[in-house]
């Protein structure tokens, strides 16, 4: 049985603007994970996913690099308990 997991991670840098919300979406698709990011008024971008903890991990590392033209700063990430409530990656409007 594989292990499934579930991250929350808050992205500063320049993140907004840099198309970093699409190509986060294909990171995921590219990983198999699931979720949602989405653009925050504080200038930071929010990212809840889960999945394979194998997968999860990788997608972590790639959205601590970011997409070819933002500049991540920073990286916030906490590990919550699976839930299992999402079945794709959507592009969420702002938030806050």
């Amino acid at each position: 049985m594989t292990d499934k997991t579930r991250v929350h991670l808050f992205i500063t840098g320049r993140v907004q603007g840099v198309l970093f919300r699409d190509y986060t979406k294909n990171a995921a698709k590219e990983f198999g994970v699931f979720g949602f990011v989405k653009n925050l008024l504080d200038g930071r971008v929010e990212i809840v996913c889960e999945g394979e903890k194998e997968s999860v991990e990788k997608f972590l590392e790639w959205c601590k690099q970011g997409s070819p033209l933002s500049k991540v700063e920073n990286a916030e990430v906490s590990f919550e308990d699976y839930k299992g409530e999402f079945k794709d990656f959507d592009v969420r409007e702002f938030g806050f």
